[in-house]
């Protein structure tokens, strides 16, 4: 197993904690790249209050930015969230084999129903 940056990692996560900026980060994955006046829109926040959540996902390298004339985009930054993944496939590889190998415990421990 490939060991993670331990600090990149909770830097994800951290920013990931977030209802909102989660609710921005499954936007973009659903919608693609966006304004920042798109992302602001359906959010109850004002866009000041949305631009810091963004500078947070950009911190973690969640997203990226661009500009084109007067408008802002924003778009997903892969790599960040393969990061999360990865950590999230191997600790699932760790749990099921814990969980195998408990079930095969009680499974020996378990008297069999015999049936004469």
């Amino acid at each position: 197993m490939a060991r993670i940056a331990s600090g990149e990692l909770d830097t994800v996560f951290a920013a990931l904690a977030d209802p909102t900026r989660r609710a921005i980060v499954q936007r973009l994955l659903a919608e693609g790249e966006l304004s920042v006046g798109d992302i602001a829109r359906p959010f109850k926040v004002s866009t000041p209050a949305v631009s810091r959540h963004l500078r947070v996902l950009e911190d973690a390298g969640i997203i990226e930015r661009r500009i084109e004339r007067q408008w802002r985009f924003v778009r997903i930054q892969p790599k960040a969230l393969a990061l999360a993944e990865t950590w999230l496939a191997e600790q699932r590889q760790l749990w099921t084999g814990a969980l195998d190998r408990l079930e095969a415990v009680i499974a020996a421990r378990t008297p069999k129903d015999s049936k004469s």
